[in-house]
């Protein structure tokens, strides 16, 4: 079996429900709060791992109550965590989450994981380059990120970037990633406003992804088509992570199958299914439950 290797975020998820978003300067009645693992990098591993895929989490957490309940729900969830580093004086990564009107709003306090810094990648090299594909995101430092696509890279491992929280791309790291997951809003912030969704699928043919929520995700292929494969139908209790889920499956199904149409149809099947449950990893599905909408 393929090894997948994520370096990225490890978050608590402090999550609240309310009726809607709030206005700015507004003050609105929340519902349930809850403290729920998270983590984009978190996120993505567990999505893997759920789907059956050997997958081990590179990242920090503090030395806390949080750390060690994130290092116990990774491993619970069967995600190697052996070169976690857990760092002295500095508390675990949280995500404030508000759930509401089918969206939501998130600011993210980096903690431990501003630390996964080229330091700790050279301290964890060796073991990262044995890896077949190196996932990351934007809840790590970004010179960190850059460096570690530099380094696989040079190495001929391959990466897919998932470009969030929003952050300008260079050029020459969006060459060498093999795979690049924006949205929209990010998507115009890497590339700017005046190139097309289609002009710019075109110029990247299987490598940049361009997901679009509700009207699905588009990749443009080799011979100068663009595929748009729907979002399915699905009923929406919270969002939170169905990225994260996406780019998951995508990996899971892409790294065994080389068909990037066939994987993206995979990873939306996916992503419908996280959106049903409330919190990102506990809405992530298993194999099993995916399969079973797939013969649908």
């Amino acid at each position: 079996m393929k090894k997948i290797a994520v370096v990225g975020s490890i978050n608590i998820d402090q999550t609240v429900t309310a009726q809607r978003i709030p206005l700015k300067g507004e003050t609105l009645p929340g519902g349930n709060l809850r403290y729920i693992p998270g983590g984009k990098g978190a996120n993505q591993a567990v999505a893997m791992a759920k789907l059956g895929a050997k997958v081990e989490m590179f990242g920090c957490v503090g030395d806390d109550d949080n750390g060690r309940k994130m290092m116990e729900n990774l491993a619970s969830n069967n995600v190697e965590t052996e070169n976690i580093k857990i760092v002295s004086g500095i508390p675990t990564g949280i995500a404030i989450i508000t759930v509401g009107e089918n969206d939501n709003t998130i600011i993210v306090v980096e903690g431990a994981n501003g630390q996964v810094n080229r330091d700790y990648i050279d301290s964890i090299k060796d073991i990262l380059l044995q890896y077949d594909m190196v996932v990351l995101q934007h809840e790590i430092p970004l010179d960190t990120v850059h460096y570690v696509v530099d380094l696989c890279a040079a190495h001929g491992i391959p990466t897919l970037l998932n470009p969030a929280p929003a952050a300008e791309v260079p050029m020459e790291i969006i060459e060498k990633v093999t795979y690049l997951t924006p949205n929209e809003h990010e998507a115009v912030l890497i590339f700017g406003k005046e190139r097309s969704t289609e002009d710019l699928l075109k110029t990247y043919p299987e490598k940049l992804i361009i997901t679009q929520g509700s009207r699905g995700v588009s990749v443009g292929l080799k011979d100068g088509q663009v595929v748009n494969v729907p979002a399915r139908k699905a009923e929406v209790v919270d969002t939170t992570g169905a990225g994260d889920t996406l780019n998951g499956a995508f990996c899971v199904k892409f790294i065994e199958s080389d068909n990037i149409v066939e994987s993206l149809e995979y990873a939306n099947a996916a992503a419908s299914l996280s959106i049903g449950k409330f919190g990102a990893q506990s809405g992530m599905p298993t194999t099993e439950e995916l399969a079973k909408i797939l013969e649908v």
